[in-house]
C-alpha cells in the first residue's frame, strides 16, 4: 500500500455562471465548493521539510475560484467540478486524485445540501 497525503479546502463560496433553466442562465449562482486532493507523499516529513514537499493550500483555493474562467457559462455543475480537477492535475504532476464536492446554495429551501461530488484520478 502506498502512502498518500490528502490536502483539503472546504466550503469555499463562489459565484459561477451555471444552470440549465432560464432563470439560472443569466446570473451567477452561489456554489459551495469543497476539495480533497491526494498527492504523492514523501517517506517522511522532517521538522525542516520545505513546502515543495507538499502543496500550497492556496493552489487548491485558486483552482476553485480565480481559475474558473469569468463569463463562461457551465451548463452543469459537473463541468465546473471537471474544470477544477483539470486545473489541479495541470498544476502539479504529484496530484493523483481530486474530489470536488459542489453544493448549489440557491436551490436549498430548508438548509439542505443539494449538489454533486466528482472524483477524478490521474490517467
Amino acid at each position: 500500500m502506498e502512502d498518500s497525503l490528502q490536502l483539503q479546502v472546504h466550503d469555499i463560496e463562489v459565484q459561477v455562471l451555471t444552470g440549465i433553466y432560464s432563470e439560472e442562465t443569466h446570473l451567477p449562482q452561489p456554489l459551495r465548493i469543497s476539495l480533497t486532493v491526494d498527492l504523492d507523499c514523501p517517506r517522511r516529513f522532517a521538522p525542516d521539510t520545505p513546502l515543495t514537499a507538499s502543496k500550497n493550500y492556496m493552489d487548491l483555493k485558486h483552482a476553485a475560484t480565480t481559475a474558473l474562467p469569468p463569463g463562461v457559462h457551465f451548463t452543469l455543475v459537473e463541468a465546473v467540478a471537471d474544470h477544477i480537477c483539470e486545473t489541479l492535475f495541470l498544476q502539479d504532476e504529484r496530484v493523483r486524485r481530486v474530489e470536488v464536492k459542489i453544493v448549489k446554495l440557491a436551490i436549498a429551501e430548508a438548509g439542505e445540501a443539494i449538489g454533486i461530488t466528482l472524483v477524478r484520478h490521474r490517467r
